[in-house]
């Protein structure tokens, strides 16, 4: 049962008909649908106070997002409730459903389509000036390199990844080679919405950060080529306007690389069925780059 006083100093909650929580994701958030007596729908994210500057930062860069015309979840109000033991930021809900839901419904070209569009929203993300207070004072190269070791030590390390191992160990600094961005952090067809009109409207900035734009395509290889190689291609096409560099597959196989390893000890705290579904995906990225022997993932065939 949800407690309605929970929600007593977000201003508007009197006029809440409905609230549904949500369970769907890995966000620690608390996340509630919304529906007011104007039959409109929101979306509440709630978080521990101690998260106070964090969701304060992320509300801003929703902010800022929102200022590119792109469909999204939009940013509607922000602050403290719960007796000042939460923080909430209360946000547009996007009608549709989870693009992960229907895109092998689709036509292969439909499918191709939309991944260029979300390839064209995922670089209109990347255009939005940096504020010099989020520029980076370094890099993630060596966030990326304790993450391997922990991979290494942990107790679900696979047998026979020596190579793979190798392979970030000594090709790790091509990755940050382009000038930082800001990042949605977390864009795959799960946290995009398709929409009645056959767009696309992208949810979920909780892992929104700065960095090397290139990170936000491993997510692909993790998440979108067993829903769609049509949609991973549009993507990719989308956001390089059909002119893909040859260093961009250089970057993109030592992410892969790394996360295929390092995403099997991040799952272990989610049980049995996640780090298989992990080592599955990391068995798969072998044979997408020839045990990483080339760049350019055997599934990629320029449509353009």
């Amino acid at each position: 049962m949800i407690c309605q006083k929970c929600f007593q100093d977000i201003p508007g909650h009197q006029h809440w008909k409905d609230i549904q929580r949500v369970e769907k994701g890995y966000s620690k958030d608390q996340k509630y649908h919304i529906l007011t007596d104007k039959q409109e729908h929101l979306l509440l994210r709630c978080s521990n106070v101690k998260n106070l500057f964090q969701k304060e930062k992320e509300y801003q860069f929703i902010k800022r997002v929102e200022q590119t015309g792109i469909a999204m979840t939009k940013p509607l109000s922000f602050g403290i409730c719960n007796e000042g033991q939460w923080v909430y930021l209360l946000l547009t809900w996007v009608e549709g459903v989870d693009l992960e839901d229907v895109l092998e419904d689709l036509s292969l070209n439909q499918q191709y389509k939309l991944g260029r569009q979300a390839g064209e929203i995922l670089r209109t993300i990347h255009t939005i000036p940096l504020e010099e207070c989020d520029y980076p004072q370094e890099t993630k190269i060596q966030k990326k390199i304790m993450q391997l070791q922990k991979y290494e030590k942990s107790l679900w390390r696979v047998e026979n990844d020596e190579a793979v191992v190798e392979y970030v160990q000594q090709n790790i600094q091509k990755i940050w080679r382009e000038k930082p961005t800001y990042l949605h952090g977390d864009f795959h067809p799960g946290n995009l919405i398709y929409q009645a009109d056959g767009t696309i409207g992208v949810i979920d900035f909780n892992r929104w950060e700065v960095g090397d734009p290139y990170e936000e395509f491993y997510k692909l290889e993790s998440f979108g080529v067993e829903l769609s190689v049509s949609y991973c291609i549009g993507q990719i096409e989308g956001y390089f306007q059909d002119h893909v560099p040859d260093f961009f597959w250089e970057t993109l196989s030592v992410y892969v690389a790394h996360s295929s390893l390092y995403s099997i000890e991040w799952a272990g705290q989610f049980g049995k069925k996640e780090i298989q579904g992990m080592i599955e995906r990391y068995q798969a990225s072998l044979i997408h780059f020839n045990y990483y022997s080339q760049f350019v993932p055997t599934w990629y065939s320029r449509r353009n």
